[in-house]
């Protein structure tokens, strides 16, 4: 049974260290800020300029002027701050954040292609970081990206090593 968005989010939201900044890309990475374990101090980042992003807001606490960088609704946590999409994007690529999470470009390259599964051995698309990526959560498994190639972290409930190696397109160590 492979995990839902909700649970890799769970999953995801499981990465994150006390005191790590965290860049939250569009889609399924902005449910990560639902599953931030109590107790837990991060700073979660948006890509349209704010550092504090709290849980999504209620229907009571909506505020259409506070969005994400996917223009979903958010809530703010104390402390938050706003700045301009450039700076921004100069905590991200500038080393300022312990952590990004966001959709992988080979995905959504191989999305468009209509094969939603596969993993491309190399990307084809422009790249805006090379060897940046480390972890790579899917609704199967956890793979770490190693100078040797792909290694498995952790699979899914149910989901088998064939199963993952079947649909990844890419060879995927044990």
């Amino acid at each position: 049974m492979a995990w839902n968005h909700d649970q890799m989010a769970a999953r995801a939201a499981g990465e994150l260290r006390d005191g790590y900044y965290v860049n939250l890309g569009i889609g399924l990475p902005t449910l990560v800020a639902n599953h931030i374990p109590a107790g837990l101090d991060v700073w979660l980042q948006s890509e349209n300029g704010l550092l504090g992003i709290g849980p999504f807001p209620t229907e009571a606490e909506v505020d259409a002027d506070l969005i994400n960088a996917g223009k979903q609704t958010i809530t703010t946590i104390p402390g938050s701050a706003f700045f301009n999409g450039a700076d921004s994007f100069a905590m991200i690529r500038g080393g300022h954040i312990n952590l990004s999470m966001a959709r992988v470009v080979v995905l959504m390259e191989h999305t468009a292609k209509g094969d939603a599964h596969k993993l491309l051995p190399k990307c084809t698309l422009p790249l805006t970081g090379v060897r940046v990526v480390h972890r790579i959560i899917t609704d199967l498994c956890v793979l770490d990206v190693t100078p040797q190639g792909l290694k498995l972290v952790e699979l899914a409930p149910g989901v088998t090593l064939d199963e993952v190696r079947a649909k990844t397109g890419c060879p995927v160590a044990a």
